[in-house]
Order: C-alpha cells, then structure tokens, then sequence
C-alpha cells in the first residue's frame, strides 16, 4: 500500500480560515434554489418531477430542485451503464486512479465550498461538515493509491514449466444507494471505490442531500471520468431502488443507510431474476446502537467529556454515535452530573452559526421521531438534560440525556438517530461488556478505563467492527480506523481499509503451462 497521511481538519479558531468559512457560505448561498438535472451517460435529462432539498436549519430555505428519475430513465440509465462496462473494465487502473487523484485535487480547492454546502443542505455544524469533506478527499486518495497496489494482482505459487497469476477483475454495473448523514463522504467513497476498480455506477443518492452528489458529478467530470460511468439518477426508493436492485443487469449494491432498508435490500438481491447470470453482490452499511463503558479506574473527566461529544456531534446522527453508556455503579453518579452539566452547556440551533456545537436533524419524519423516543424516556428513566424541541423554523431538538434506564429499556435498545443518549449503571465490569453486547447491532463502541486487563477483555468481547480505548466511539479515519460492522449493523465491509476495493471485484486465476 502506498503510504498515505489523512486530510487534516480545518482550526477554525484561527481568524482566517473563520473568513474563509463565511465566505463560502456566502458563495454557496449564491447558488441556492437552482434546478439540477439528471445525468444519463454524459447527457442532462430534466425531468417534471423534482426533489425539492431544503435547509433543515431552515426549512423555508431551498438548497435546490433536483429532477427525479423514473422508472424509463433508470432503465436508460442501466443500458448505457452496462454498454459503458464495456469499455470502462479495459481502461487502464493507472488511467482511474488519476481520475480520483485530479478529483480529490479539485475538492482540496474548493474545500470550504462543500463543507459550507454540507452546513446547508445537511445541516453539519461547521467542524463536522469539515470532517465530512476531508473523509471525502481520503476516499479518492486512498482507494487510488490501493488501485495502484492491487492492478498487479497478488503473487501465488507456480511450479517448474508453469506459470501461474491471480488477477482482479470488475464485476459490472453496481448500484450505489448512499445516505444523508455523509451526504459527501459516503456518497464519494462509495461511488468511486465501484469507479476505481472498472465498474459502472448508477447512483442514487439521498433524497434529502441529492444537491451535494451533482457538485461531485461536476467534479468527477472535471477530473476526466468518461461519460457513462457515473449516472446521476436520484429518484424515489419504492420507484427506482426497488427498480435497479431487482434487476438482472445489476452486478452488485452498494448500500449505506437504515436497517430496515438494508435488510430488504439484502433479501432482494438473493432473488435471481429471470436473464440474471450471476449472484448478485451487497455490501452493506447499516445502523447503530452504539455504547461507551466507563469502569470503575477510568478518567472520569475523559469520560463525560468522549461520551457527550460522541453523542451530540451532529446531533447524533451517525451510526457510530454514541447512544448508550454504561457506566460503573461505584462512579455513576459522578459520572452522570458531570454528563448533565456538559449537555447543558451546548448550544444548539443554525449550524450556520459557527457558536452551535449541535445543528438540527434532519426532517420532520426524523424531529417527530426523536421527539417520540424522548416521550418513551421520559416514561422509562429520567431526563436529566434536554427533552425539548421546537420545529417551527428549523428540525431543532436539544441535546438530551436520559439517566437511570433498564439496560433493555426500549431508549436502549432501538436506534433513535437523534441528540439522544440513554446511561444505565453495571455492578462490574463483566456486566458492562454483557450490556453493551445486548443488543441486535455491532458498529463502534468505546471504553474508558485504565485497567489493562479490562482493556483486554473489551478487545476479546466487546462485539463491534470498531472499538475505542479512551476516546470517543465517533470518527474513524479512512486508512488508520477501517470502518463497518457486525451482526445487524451490516457486512462488515471495512470502508477505508485494506479489503474494502475487492468487494467491488473478483480474482482470476489463469495458469500456463511453459
């Protein structure tokens, strides 16, 4: 593998790049409430009917009205993609990466200008949007430099008089379903991990965030992507999801979003359909239910601090937020005001603010259903912080903490996807684990503790994809922290990491006899 260093995070507390911030949200602003058409092997098709992506800050505020794809256009969509296959599988892995490396070149320019559209159309307070970009251009590096390393395929034995090779080969047209919450970083790391390895992509992104895939679309144009191996084809779930996962054509899905959508993904694509030759490939992201454990010998401090800033960061809304901790009965108390007094410090409201350390969520469905489970808390423990929102300008709920749950309280066992967590305390640290362990997800999970044997035992037993030792459970780094996980939270497919391009491929092994 290439040596790679991530994108570095922009200091917002120095002055200029504060300046360079506000501008491009001016920049942005300039832009708003523009159509944006389809892309169909290089071609703008606009439709009638529109997505119409507003400012969950503000949700009279609209970002953009994208056209949506039919049923028609996803099939035309389809026919060019797997006729583009054709040619695209024999480009050069040099030629692709190039087109990733020139891509992640020109988002490192226009940096500020995403971040402050993700701050728009998302809703990302300022340091989250920042991080959001910044995963972006490590996607393109990252899976460019692994291109490189895995176009020669990997050494197997030959014996005397023959000669043996194992290659990677594309699969063909797959279908990549990206989601809202990293509406630029999910979205591009999907897009073009499918890209770099010579398949075609038909992407359909959030309907909440289709905006930020077009400026990508541009970007990928810019860098030299040929027409026709990126479509841009946003359209409703039921309509075309449905649609491109059931058909014949599709070579794989690439999916990151909720487990109820996953799970049918899943089980439609296992379904071979008539004209279909292969079985279909998923690779899926799903959710979360994520929990820190503090034992008895951990940095309290550290404690309150990683699990309220896992919790809160963009209001929650990552698989990997923290939405459980549980903590030592013999330290829960101290550990629970200090959690209080944090949570209430935070300010809340227009990530447009820089101030706001937690913006809105994402839509109406999503602030009734948070306000929902905060109802169910209050019946099932006590909310110590928070419990209110308000949306009548934007989807605003106050960071909230819940105290004293059941371990199997529902506030702890369903995925809320809000400024929501739940604390319940454990007698030792064999129970911590047992809690943490029981519920149907497997994503990230934390530990504070300065015990290294406790240490230990979380690696052997804590059953997550990602786990923290003294840190927060948020914010793996593509390359350093490869992200996905177990059980109900997806298949594993470790983004940013060593195995992640040949999901998106399959080995030939050819043998000559000399």
């Amino acid at each position: 593998m290439i040596p790679y260093k991530h994108e570095p995070f922009t200091d917002f507390t120095k002055e200029e790049n504060k300046k360079a911030y506000l501008e491009a949200l001016k920049l942005v602003e300039g832009y708003l409430g523009q159509d944006y058409p389809l892309i169909i092997g290089g071609e703008r098709i606009t439709t009638e009917d529109k997505l119409v992506s507003t400012n969950p800050s503000n949700k009279e505020e609209v970002i953009g009205r994208v056209s949506k794809a039919s049923k028609d256009l996803a099939e035309k969509a389809m026919k060019i993609a797997d006729e583009t296959f054709n040619t695209w599988k024999k480009v050069k892995p040099e030629f692709r990466a190039d087109v990733l490396f020139k891509a992640a070149a020109i988002v490192r320019r226009r940096k500020h200008e995403f971040s402050a559209l993700l701050t728009k159309e998302a809703g990302k307070p300022w340091n989250e949007a920042d991080a959001d970009t910044a995963e972006a251009i490590d996607f393109l590096e990252f899976y460019a430099r692994q291109m490189l390393t895995l176009k020669d395929g990997i050494p197997v034995e030959s014996r005397p008089g023959e000669f043996n090779r194992f290659d990677y080969i594309p699969l063909g047209v797959g279908v990549v379903i990206s989601p809202w919450n990293f509406a630029f970083a999910i979205m591009a790391g999907t897009t073009v991990a499918a890209l770099v390895t010579g398949n075609t992509v038909l992407l359909k992104p959030a309907s909440t965030t289709p905006v930020i895939a077009y400026k990508f679309m541009e970007v990928l144009e810019e860098a030299g992507m040929p027409a026709g191996v990126v479509n841009f084809i946003p359209g409703s779930g039921a309509e075309v999801g449905d649609y491109l996962v059931d058909h014949p054509r599709t070579r794989f899905v690439s999916f990151t979003g909720s487990r109820a959508v996953g799970t049918r993904i899943y089980e439609r694509a296992s379904k071979v359909n008539e004209g279909q030759i292969w079985l279909k490939r998923v690779i899926a992201e799903m959710g979360g239910k994520d929990t820190m454990v503090v034992d008895n010998e951990a940095d309290l401090e550290l404690a309150a601090q990683s699990i309220v800033k896992s919790a809160f960061g963009f209001s929650g809304q990552k698989c990997s937020a923290c939405s459980r901790a549980v903590i030592h009965e013999d330290v829960y108390d101290e550990v629970v005001a200090r959690i209080e007094e944090l949570t209430k410090e935070l300010t809340y409201g227009d990530s447009t603010e820089q101030s706001n350390f937690t913006g809105p969520v994402i839509d109406q469905a999503s602030f009734d259903k948070v306000m929902s489970y905060i109802e169910i808390g209050k019946e099932e423990g006590r909310v110590i912080a928070g419990g209110t929102g308000d949306s009548s300008k934007g989807f605003f709920v106050a960071p909230t903490v819940i105290a004293d749950l059941s371990p199997t309280a529902r506030v702890m066992q369903e995925e809320i996807f809000g400024p929501v967590v739940g604390l319940t305390k454990a007698k030792s640290f064999e129970e911590a684990i047992e809690i943490a362990n029981n519920t149907d997800y497997g994503l990230t999970g934390a530990v504070i503790s300065n015990n290294r044997f406790h240490i230990e035992q979380a690696r052997e037993d804590f059953h997550v994809g990602n786990l923290y030792f003294n840190r927060g459970c948020t914010g793996a780094i593509v390359g350093y922290q490869p992200f996905g996980g177990f059980n109900m939270s997806g298949t594993d497919s470790k983004a940013g990491g060593p195995d992640y391009l040949q999901l998106h491929m399959q080995g030939k092994t050819t043998s000559e006899t000399l």
